[in-house]
């Protein structure tokens, strides 16, 4: 199993992207934490710090899944670099994986 780290503009883009990669069988399950304080360099190489406001939209899903699912993320994403990152999970409770990996079927 995949928890699937996405960077959104707002709560609609995340939900957007959660419905179109749900829709595709890409992942089971979503939450959606609607405020977040990321600082960061930008634009690219100047060293200026800048900050602002997002929505972290995480994915639930299997490594299978997850090279389809990063590609369909960077095609409905308004960014132009969108942040996306797989953590793997190193334990998970037979039923809920059985469930999500039903749900991807």
């Amino acid at each position: 199993m995949l928890l699937v780290y996405i960077t959104c503009d707002s709560v609609d883009q995340a939900k957007k992207i959660s419905k179109h990669l749900m829709t595709k069988k890409l992942c089971a399950c979503v939450n959606i934490f609607p405020e977040m304080h990321p600082m960061f360099f930008w634009p690219p190489k100047t060293g200026i710090i800048d900050e602002s406001r997002e929505v972290v939209l995480i994915a639930k899903t299997v490594e299978s899944k997850y090279p389809h699912l990063e590609v369909e993320v960077a095609k409905v994403h308004t960014y132009d670099t969108p942040c996306i990152f797989a953590i793997p999970v190193k334990h998970v409770a037979k039923k809920y994986y059985d469930w999500l990996v039903g749900e991807m079927s």
